[in-house]
């Protein structure tokens, strides 16, 4: 059985942070949903967007929580906005978030799922989005 702690930080560590992209081919399954599609490339095309945003992006990882094939990871993230992230321009602002990741390994320690929730609200606020809440429309017709 595959240490899956030890495949996540790994995870991390090469592919988040080193982008050692020939890392993903070893530890992440065919069948994993990423960017557009499956597999080692749908999941690097994600962290390609992101880099090509904030090129200088750094991992710490905060805590783990591993059973089974299940591991948790609690991090936090900070890089210099250079680079169109969505709709936002450039702004060469620097932004620290935080968030998790839930991954699940296979038989074979590999990763055959991966879902992140991170501060996303508290990151757009960094780069100087306004946040504004819809209008309510109330009343007859509305």
């Amino acid at each position: 059985m595959t240490d899956v702690e030890a495949a996540a930080r790994r995870f991390i560590a090469d592919v988040w942070n080193a982008r050692r992209e020939e890392s993903a081919y070893e530890l992440i399954a065919q069948e994993c949903p990423g960017l557009g599609g499956t597999g080692p490339e749908a999941t690097l095309a994600w962290h390609r967007e992101r880099r090509a945003a904030f090129p200088d992006l750094r991992y710490k990882i905060v805590d783990v929580v591993a059973g089974g094939e299940r591991v948790a990871v609690h991090w936090r993230a900070a890089g210099t906005h250079v680079g169109q992230f969505g709709p936002v321009p450039p702004t060469g602002q620097v932004v620290s978030y935080s968030g998790a990741t839930f991954l699940r390994f296979d038989a074979e320690g590999r990763i055959v799922e991966v879902w992140s929730c991170n501060e996303l609200f508290q990151l757009l606020q960094q780069l100087g989005v306004e946040m504004l809440p819809p209008t309510v429309v109330s009343g007859p017709g509305a």
